[in-house]
């Protein structure tokens, strides 16, 4: 039988409650049965073969063939994902199921396993009422699995599990009715020192349906049968029986500290023990040799096979098992995921990588030069362009290496590997470790080439100087940020009111000189009037004009602070796009991927 960890479910369903009490209430009808009606029972026994050749295609409960698609689901969309050492146990508890289903459901298939001297063949013996198997003192005396069957439905099951023609018997006519449906097979000693018999022990104990393990009072508690079978077998209880044998070597007290003893062990192995009527493994005492105690084990086998859910109750086990011992692979510690706030966090990264800040603070900078060139007095104009001129005769040579080099590097390196690393980090928290390295890889996988998409951002919006009139892309606007198909900005337009104020300047510039040729003429006596006049004109115009500046340099501030916000909005939002397109959506795909396989393991283990 397979190695899985856990206990059986102690919780009884109401309708497995109602089909015991209605099996008792059936078995004690049938004790009470008189010797007459002893002897109609090969009738009996055929009608009730007649009814299992009906049920031979009987199918596994819609719960368990859920459970069994959910787990070839998760299988497969796991592979890419998992190595194929950790799914090997689920593939083939897959194949097993697939190969029980091929056969009949209801016939059920029991192992009598057992260490050497236990008493196996006798008790085998004792069942059938004939000597079917060898039993004596040679050691090991079974050397090949012997089967009992009970059913004319046993060949496609014996074939399965490698049984001879050889080695197959049938117990003597008429069948005893209470054991139809029932194949038992006496296997070799699990610590036999013949070669081949353990492995053929083991074998047998992963494709039948229900085990009994016969134990003796002298070796009940041999490690050996403990910890490589018993232990590993504590989520298979409801299929599992443990008979302890040769009661007639022992008194009835000391029967029943063993028993005790016994018991003892079996919950320390995990293994759920089926008392109070609670499902779980079946401890009997009785004597082979003697006959004492197995009359109550042919019932309860009767009872077992009779129920015809074994080979069920051993599938929902096997998942049981690859369930719990795939779980740290699919369970996460907490929620994973994408948040809003990591979203939010990696965008603002990359904003800052980008230099979005920054660069509306530039573009707020060389909106008020702008205003400035454009609206401030003649005299500061003509300063500021000497300025500039000086500037690019100092500078011109490295501005123009610069342009005919490689393009800029806008993004800051660091800033975008730091971006990337704390996106996965928070995205991968809590997941098991093979789908956080999968979300870990696919944001490095995205992070290439991203630094240098966000320098093509950088360098598409980075701040430019309003032109005069209209421009290509800005939809006839005589103000605002144009936008081109690709997202970059385009150049803005001049306010009209630029013009408007430089008109004003001329005019107080004009006002000015005015004044002062007046002011040239009364003194040489040319030009009458007031010598006062001519002061107070070009005073007037010469005051004028830096106070029509200060009025501009405060009416560019808003306009200013705009061109400052969309030229931040567009460097956030192309950076924004670059890293959604690379690595939020990649790593989004692997947390969905990682949520279906989820779904599939929870339907599996039967929580869902």
């Amino acid at each position: 039988m397979t190695v899985a960890d856990g206990r059986g479910e102690r919780g009884r369903p109401p309708a497995r409650q109602r089909a015991d009490r209605s099996w008792d209430d059936g078995l004690i009808a049938r004790r009470a049965r008189s010797e007459a009606e002893d002897k109609a029972r090969p009738q009996a026994a055929e009608h009730t073969g007649e009814a299992g050749r009906e049920r031979s295609a009987a199918a596994l409960g819609g719960a368990l063939l859920q459970r069994l698609d959910a787990l070839r689901e998760l299988v497969g969309l796991s592979r890419a994902r998992l190595d194929p050492g950790t799914l090997a146990e689920a593939g083939r508890v897959l194949e097993e199921a697939a190969a029980r289903q091929r056969h009949a459901l209801d016939v059920t298939v029991v192992a009598i396993a057992g260490s050497t001297g236990s008493g196996k063949s006798t008790l085998f013996n004792a069942l059938a009422r004939s000597q079917l198997s060898e039993a004596g003192v040679r050691r090991p005396t079974t050397a090949a699995a012997i089967s009992c069957t009970w059913t004319d439905r046993a060949d496609g099951l014996l074939d399965r599990m490698g049984i001879p023609p050889r080695c197959r018997r049938q117990p003597p006519r008429p069948y005893d009715p209470a054991l139809s449906g029932l194949i038992l097979l006496d296997l070799p000693d699990h610590d036999s020192a013949a070669p081949g018999h353990r492995e053929q022990v083991d074998r047998l104990l992963g494709l039948v349906d229900a085990v009994i393990w016969v134990v003796d009072p002298e070796k009940y508690a041999d490690a050996v049968l403990h910890e490589r079978y018993l232990r590993p077998l504590a989520g298979y209880a409801e299929v599992t029986f443990v008979v302890l044998n040769q009661t007639d070597r022992l008194s009835p007290e000391a029967v029943d500290q063993v028993l005790d003893d016994l018991r003892r062990l079996l919950d320390e192995d995990g293994l759920a023990l089926g008392e109070h009527g609670e499902p779980g493994a079946a401890v009997l005492a009785l004597s082979a040799l003697t006959g004492e105690g197995v009359g109550e084990l042919r019932e309860t086998l009767g009872q077992f096979a009779g129920r015809r859910c074994a080979a069920e109750l051993r599938l929902a086990a096997d998942v049981d098992g690859v369930s719990a011992r795939l779980r740290s692979a699919y369970v996460a510690e907490g929620r994973p995921g994408l948040t809003d706030r990591a979203r939010r966090d990696f965008e603002d990264r990359l904003a800052e990588a980008v230099g979005a800040r920054a660069s509306g603070l530039a573009a707020e900078r060389m909106w008020r030069r702008e205003a400035e060139r454009a609206c401030g007095t003649p005299w500061g104009r003509l300063r500021g362009w000497y300025g500039r001129i000086r500037s690019k005769d100092t500078a011109g040579g490295d501005t123009l290496a610069g342009a005919e080099g490689a393009p800029r590097r806008t993004a800051s390196r660091p800033l975008v590997e730091q971006a990337v690393r704390v996106l996965a980090q928070q995205a991968s928290d809590g997941l098991p470790g093979p789908w956080a390295q999968a979300v870990h890889e696919a944001a490095v996988r995205g992070a290439r080439g991203l630094a240098e998409a966000l320098d093509e951002v950088g360098a598409a919006g980075a701040p430019v100087p309003p032109a005069k009139g209209r421009w290509p892309g800005t939809g006839g606007r005589r103000t605002g940020v144009g936008r081109t198909r690709a997202g970059a900005a385009v150049r803005p337009v001049r306010p009209r009111w630029w013009a408007m104020a430089a008109i004003g300047q001329a005019v107080l510039l004009l006002t000015q000189l005015l004044g002062l040729a007046w002011l040239s003429g009364v003194l040489l006596g040319e030009l009458g009037g007031p010598w006062w006049l001519p002061p107070v004109v070009s005073a007037g115009g010469g005051a004028g004009a830096p106070l029509l500046a200060w009025c501009c340099r405060v009416a560019a501030r808003g306009p200013a602070k705009g061109y400052a916000l969309e030229t931040e909005r567009r460097l956030r939002a192309g950076a924004a796009g670059c890293g959604r397109e690379r690595v939020l959506e990649p790593v989004a795909a692997e947390l969905l991927r990682y949520r279906e396989v989820r779904a599939q393991y929870v339907i599996a283990t039967g929580e869902g």
